[in-house]
């Protein structure tokens, strides 16, 4: 068995970011309605996504007993919790667009209530674990080159970087508490990143083509946004094909997160808002920073 590299970062609670969502355009992505609302999209599972994070891990803290993962568990749900805070926000922006955000939660939130209590806590925990395989993955996908996010609005790509930067630093942290105190079945870690993937792909498109049908368009429109938009994701030159390796690695006997690099412009993001201690200008030089 391969010993994991050591890759990882302490988990960092920031709180009070301002990112002026409410001075972003309606299609803040380039002016791209597919794209913005593909974001949007994802950004909608957030807020009750982390929550039920935080209360899969929590049916397993009674067990812990390593102070160090004791310790990364409480940072990794108050960092999640900001996450929910920054994301609802954005989730009212557009509400106040028209978007049918209320039916998105409710229906969310009866699945996960659906997870939690008519499921076992090893199946929860995992999926938790993987779900932050993806997320992790998507953060550097989407940051590692410069062109990815080139035509995202600044404000909205700052907020993202928040986000990826945090992820980045507990990534682990679900996977640890499913190793270490979890008992859960190899073949069980490996579905449930499969399934997860499905979900999240496949609710993320449904949400995109909900909003652009309240933004107006027909269905005409939509199928052909659809065919010019989805391969900027999944075509063979994909943003989201690029981490397939690291994808797959999930499936290893001997996986750890800690195996894959953190991004590497992270101490930029770190740095800068030390010094400005303004969120926007440290996405925008973590930005900046990764590969032309």
């Amino acid at each position: 068995m391969n010993a994991p590299l050591k890759t990882t970062v302490q988990p960092v609670v920031r709180t009070n970011l301002d990112f002026k969502l409410d001075e972003i355009p309606r299609f803040w992505f380039g002016g791209d309605p597919f794209l913005t609302r593909m974001f949007d999209a994802l950004s909608l599972t957030f807020p009750d996504g982390e929550r039920y994070f935080i209360q899969s891990v929590r049916l397993f803290r009674d067990k812990i007993t390593d102070p160090d993962l004791q310790k990364r568990v409480a940072d990794f749900i108050r960092q999640e919790a900001q996450h929910g805070i920054a994301h609802e926000k954005m989730n009212q922006i557009m509400k106040q667009q028209g978007m049918p955000v209320d039916q998105f939660i409710q229906r969310l939130n009866r699945i996960f209530k659906f997870e939690l209590e008519k499921r076992p806590p090893q199946y929860n925990i995992a999926m938790t674990a993987a779900a932050e395989h993806m997320t992790a993955l998507m953060a550097e996908t989407f940051y590692a080159y410069k062109d990815t996010l080139k035509e995202a609005h600044p404000y909205v790509r700052a907020l993202f970087a928040w986000h990826a930067i945090e992820e980045m630093e507990h990534r682990d942290v679900a996977f640890d508490v499913m190793k270490q105190v979890g008992d859960v079945p190899e073949n069980l870690r490996k579905f449930t990143l499969a399934w997860t993937s499905i979900l999240m792909i496949g609710f993320t498109i449904y949400r995109a083509n909900v909003m652009l049908k309240h933004d107006g368009f027909t269905p005409r429109q939509r199928l052909q946004m659809n065919i010019r938009g989805l391969p900027w994701f999944f075509g063979r030159k994909g943003k989201l094909t690029r981490m397939g390796k690291q994808y797959r690695d999930w499936f290893k006997k001997d996986f750890h997160p800690s195996q894959h690099p953190v991004i590497a412009q992270y101490d930029v993001w770190v740095k800068t808002l030390s010094e400005t201690d303004d969120p926007i200008q440290a996405g925008e030089a973590f930005w900046r920073a990764a590969k032309d």
